[in-house]
């Protein structure tokens, strides 16, 4: 009789830490794991609100959870500590795995992982692109210096347009 009532106190333990582990896996937060230290929007709207308030641009990365493109992008950007002291401290942030409404942030096509950046006067900073000509504004896990040189032209580009309108 002791042993079945050890074996169901067991079984109950083992479907207990199960059944917490996977509530655990299913929790997301807004930073869809691309860096948790960072403040991230949780729409565009708000993104674009936050750029004007803020005057800081907003950059926004088009990705699919299950997309091994955007999954090794991901890490790379984690890991990648200017990237992400860019991202917590000079930028506003967006992850979007759903599509907006707005096709200017698809100059070039729809695809993923995409990254574009947006100015505090809501212009779409076409010109700040990656590396490739068929998909301009994509990058891969080794271009990572080439988004940490992109995410810097996208602030200082800013502040030298301000510094032009401050002058009128």
């Amino acid at each position: 009789m002791q042993n079945w009532m050890i074996c169901i106190i067991l079984l109950c333990l083992v479907f207990c830490d199960v059944s917490t582990q996977r509530k655990k896996k299913t929790i997301q937060t807004l930073s869809r794991g691309w860096g948790d230290d960072i403040t991230w929007v949780q729409t565009y709207e708000e993104g674009l609100s936050k750029a004007i308030e803020s005057k800081k641009p907003l950059m926004i990365i088009h990705h699919l959870e299950d997309c091994p493109h955007s999954k090794a992008l991901k890490k790379a950007f984690v890991e990648h500590q200017t990237i992400q002291r860019l991202a917590k401290s000079d930028l506003i942030m967006l992850n979007l795995v759903h599509e907006t409404t707005d096709i200017n942030l698809a100059p070039d096509g729809f695809y993923v992982p995409r990254i574009l950046f947006v100015d505090p006067s809501l212009t779409v900073r076409a010109d700040i692109a990656g590396k490739y000509a068929n998909r301009m504004y994509t990058y891969e896990a080794s271009d990572m210096d080439i988004l940490a040189e992109n995410m810097g032209k996208a602030k200082i580009l800013l502040k030298d347009k301000h510094k032009k309108h401050d002058d009128l």
